[in-house]
């Protein structure tokens, strides 16, 4: 260890506050790309327009980035690009799926330890924005040396699995979505296939009752109640048949570093052990209902080919009905959509979910900034006016508990989801969706409609309120019980709050009588 690497382990130790540093991932991913021309549309969009990109063959676009850091577009699917399951255990379980709204995200591994960019640190050529952070050392092949050193010092001693369950659970949390494994290949579960991994006798909480992480998560959660979506990396940049010699003397980049055309044996072998990986989860460790699979890359529009398709049937075959989210990779293996760090700007009439940071990254930085509470809750109820879940990313410290920051808002949003679940959970999309400040919502089983008024920092919260784009005889406040009466105005239904009308700071739901 450099003294250097070592100084910056010490200055970690002591969560340190400094600022934080932006990601700059937007300008690689711009200069590695093939740029495209994408339509832009609204004055926040015309102001703040994005050359959308693409890798590849593009998938994923972006219309425009807003200031909090949440874009605001269109993800390159369409209804029409979609493909329907042929199973029906797995489009009942879509039914289900998009009841459920809220997703609790954790990005938790290696990277956590020190507080640097997940994964990605490891290829040379994104360096320029993900290894930002790491002021050590300019030598590529040090660093990974380092960061897959980082095994030695994976000990998270305050490790709390069923406190995060209680907290998911009395915060409105339906679902988890927990990285089992990211990109370089680090498992914090007891696979059978790599030795590294947790359980690692080189692993310092291998000794650790509570070693195979992901079967302590997942049982906790499913204790309280909560369904498991389990993360995993189809790429795997320790495995020397996807990066040889782990990367170390090739200048690395997020692909394989051979021909895979030229070398069928290399990733056959490589096919097989996802596969294994894969099977291994949803087989041995209980009722897996999501498989959320990471790496778009890995996909036969790329060349690299891992006959997803077989690998799910088989691990259909020991859970059925399971959901399969093969990101950005198409076909019959994307039953769910899932926009990064971006909310459409229309509903999109396929499953689909948002995974949205809480704070600006996606695994623990001692310096990160948390999203007020008023955003995080107004982006969920655009999401899910949008027909769609939110998948809310809280990355646990480096001991293995849950930021106090982070719980703080996460408590925040659960009080709201008590008092105003109704117009959020087993809901659709009624149009018009949403309109200016206001956004609108159908219990699926009920049939009730809801109106939820979201109020900005400086709102005028008495006086005439007018519902945009919809009509109602009246409205009663979910919260207190009170009734307006509506009149109809020539852009909606208007009513009045009196002055003695005491609301939430951050938007009330009103139940509609049409």
């Amino acid at each position: 260890m450099s003294r250097a690497f070592a100084a910056h382990l010490r200055r970690r130790s002591r969560y340190a506050t400094i600022h934080p540093l932006p990601s700059g991932a937007t300008e690689s991913f711009r200069k590695d790309r093939k740029i495209m021309e994408t339509k832009i549309s609204g004055s926040v969009a015309r102001k703040c327009a994005l050359a959308a990109f693409a890798f590849a063959a593009a998938t994923e676009t972006f219309a425009a980035e807003v200031d909090d850091g949440i874009k605001q577009g269109t993800h390159g699917y369409t209804p029409k690009g979609y493909v329907q399951p042929k199973e029906p255990e797995v489009r009942e379980r879509l039914e289900w799926f998009k009841d459920q709204k809220l997703a609790l995200m954790m990005h938790w591994g290696l990277y956590s330890t020190i507080g640097i960019k997940e994964s990605w640190c490891l290829v040379d050529k994104e360096a320029k924005w993900a290894r930002r952070e790491v002021a050590w050392t300019n030598d590529g092949d040090e660093f990974k040396r380092q960061y897959y050193g980082l095994v030695k010092s994976f000990n998270p001693l305050r490790f709390e699995p069923k406190k995060w369950a209680k907290t998911a659970k009395e915060c409105g949390f339906k679902y988890l979505i927990f990285t089992t494994k990211h990109h370089d290949g680090f498992c914090l579960y007891d696979s059978k296939y790599t030795d590294y991994k947790v359980t690692a006798p080189e692993c310092p909480f291998s000794a650790d009752k509570r070693a195979d992480i992901v079967r302590c998560v997942f049982d906790a959660f499913r204790a309280e109640g909560l369904d498991i979506a389990a993360y995993f990396s189809k790429p795997d940049w320790h495995n020397t048949d996807y990066w040889e010699n782990c990367g170390i003397g090739r200048s690395t980049t997020r692909y394989p570093t051979y021909d895979v055309k030229k070398n069928p044996a290399k990733w056959d072998r490589f096919r097989e052990y996802t596969k294994n990986q894969i099977v291994e989860l949803v087989r041995d460790y209980g009722k897996v209902d999501v498989i959320w699979l990471d790496g778009g890359q890995v996909r036969r529009k790329s060349g690299l080919d891992i006959k997803i398709e077989e690998i799910i049937a088989e691990a259909r075959k020991y859970n059925p009905g399971l959901i399969s989210a093969d990101r950005i990779a198409g076909g019959p293996c994307e039953n769910v959509i899932t926009p990064e760090q971006t909310v459409p700007k229309e509903p999109i009439a396929v499953p689909w979910e948002s995974c949205i940071t809480m704070g600006k990254w996606w695994g623990y930085h001692f310096e990160d900034e948390y999203k007020p509470v008023r955003q995080i809750l107004h982006t969920l109820v655009d999401v899910v006016a949008k027909g769609g879940n939110l998948a809310l990313n809280v990355p646990p410290q480096p001991d293995g508990r849950l930021p106090h920051q982070a719980a703080e808002r996460m408590n925040a949003l659960g009080a709201w989801l008590k008092a105003n679940g109704e117009a959020i959970y087993e809901t659709r999309p009624l149009p018009p969706f949403r309109k200016g400040d206001w956004a609108f919502t159908r219990n699926r089983k009920t049939g009730e409609e809801y109106a939820i008024r979201l109020w900005k920092d400086k709102a005028k919260r008495i006086g005439r309120q007018t519902m945009l784009g919809i009509a109602a005889a009246k409205v009663v406040h979910v919260g207190s019980g009170r009734e307006f009466v509506c009149a109809k105005a020539a852009d909606g239904a208007a009513f009045n709050l009196s002055a003695d009308f005491k609301g939430d700071p951050n938007a009330d739901v009103f139940k509609m009588v049409r």
